[in-house]
């Protein structure tokens, strides 16, 4: 904990006397001060604003809002916030919503003495320890966590998506990356292909740690931790998050944990890439459920457009909103009698971009590990990934709070996974 301040509490409960039970236990720690109580998830938005606790007591059953969506506006809020949600139902499908909205821990109600001090104490020494690493990144331009300027509030996660393997996925999201990233923009690349991911080896890089490094900690991130795990693109700057280098590795990495990764990286940069699987994984389902805008590919073929298909189809069932969604269409050849605007209206969606063919100059950069961004921007190939950016970037500034707000829910079970 920074030096000798005390751990800042907000209790939110809708029931008088729970709060004030809350408030009696806590009044015998010396390091936990009860700041403000509050009765409904709006009434607690509004104090968090005004008094910036360091860990928030969430209900999650309440009349006018629930907890989770309360925990969802106070994270964008206050993002050093951190907010321990305490429900009478100890339901996993609850705990993993909750930890999607960005809940650091979920206790069962009633919690023993041991149990919520336990939980406050680890929440509010997060809460100081990132504040603290934020303060001086504010004060000096172009610092920050990982000597990167600090942000006011979240970054936003885009996944790079194609339900059918050889459209060049891993292609575009890299080198989206490198196009994304500056000093005032920092961009983190995750590979999202558990058991066989390639961002690490179009990079040219040898991850000595990857993402099985952290799972086993997503409940207890702090940057010293990401840092001296996540390796960096000495040319461009980018941080990476490698994939397992081997297969079997991919099991040890679960939807929840991969969900909370990406959360946490939000912290940290501008904005997190993520290369994602085509199998509708565990991992590849959470990071639907997290991301705040999906870029879903195909080319020409047939079998390819027919998946994208299939996924827009599927955009209901998973209850994502099709707005989320940039279409883009990948080696486009105008030898080919498929046209991107046929296929956006068989699919009623439109493609929003399109990237030339340009094997002269994807394939060798493909070969030699150096992303075609890094070089000559004015190349067809390279002027519409700059395009594309611009695009998903004033996508993500035009969003709407109003849509952010709405509870994420559980998704995964729909597919049988837990």
């Amino acid at each position: 904990m920074a030096g000798s301040d005390k751990i800042r509490v907000l209790i939110v409960d809708d029931i008088a006397e729970t709060r004030e039970n809350l408030r009696k236990l806590l009044q015998f720690e010396n390091d936990v001060e009860v700041v403000a109580m509050a009765r409904t998830g709006r009434e607690a938005i509004d104090l968090a604003k005004e008094v910036k606790p360091d860990v928030v007591l969430m209900d999650i059953n309440m009349p006018d809002m629930d907890g989770i969506t309360a925990t969802e506006s106070i994270r964008r809020i206050n993002p050093f916030t951190e907010i321990v949600i305490l429900s009478v139902q100890g339901d996993p499908n609850y705990m993993r919503r909750a930890m999607l909205a960005g809940a650091r821990d979920f206790l069962t109600k009633p919690p023993s003495v041991d149990e919520l001090t336990t939980a406050i104490h680890r929440a509010g020494r997060m809460a100081q320890d990132e504040r603290a690493k934020a303060v001086p990144a504010a004060a000096l331009p172009g610092t920050g966590p990982l000597g990167m300027q600090a942000l006011p509030a979240r970054g936003k996660i885009i996944f790079v998506y194609s339900p059918k393997g050889g459209t060049g996925n891993t292609t575009l999201a890299v080198n989206l990356a490198m196009t994304l990233h500056t000093k005032e923009t920092p961009v983190a690349l995750v590979d999202g292909d558990m058991q066989f991911g390639d961002v690490a080896v179009f990079l040219n890089e040898q991850s000595r740690n990857s993402i099985i490094d952290l799972a086993p900690r997503a409940d207890e991130l702090d940057t010293e931790i990401v840092d001296e795990v996540m390796g960096t693109h000495e040319p461009s700057g980018v941080r990476i998050l490698a994939a397992p280098n081997r297969p079997e590795y991919a099991e040890n990495v679960t939807g929840d944990q991969f969900a909370k990764i990406l959360q946490f990286l939000t912290l940290m940069f501008r904005f997190v890439v993520v290369d994602g699987d085509s199998s509708l994984t565990d991992v590849t389902l959470a990071a639907l459920d997290t991301c705040d805008s999906i870029v879903l590919l195909t080319t020409q073929d047939i079998p390819s457009i027919k998946n994208a298909r299939l996924f827009l189809d599927l955009l209901d069932v998973l209850k994502i909103s099709s707005e989320k969604v940039t279409f883009v269409m990948n080696r486009f050849d105008k030898r080919i009698g498929i046209s991107s605007e046929k296929v956006g209206e068989s699919m009623k969606h439109p493609v929003a971009a399109v990237i030339p063919l340009d094997e002269k100059t994807v394939i060798p950069a493909v070969n030699r590990g150096v992303p075609f961004m890094l070089g000559n921007r004015t190349a067809p190939v390279a002027r519409s990934f700059i395009a594309l950016a611009e695009l998903l970037q004033k996508n993500l500034d035009d969003s709407q709070p109003e849509e952010e707000e709405q509870p994420r829910t559980g998704r995964l079970r729909l597919f049988g996974r837990h």
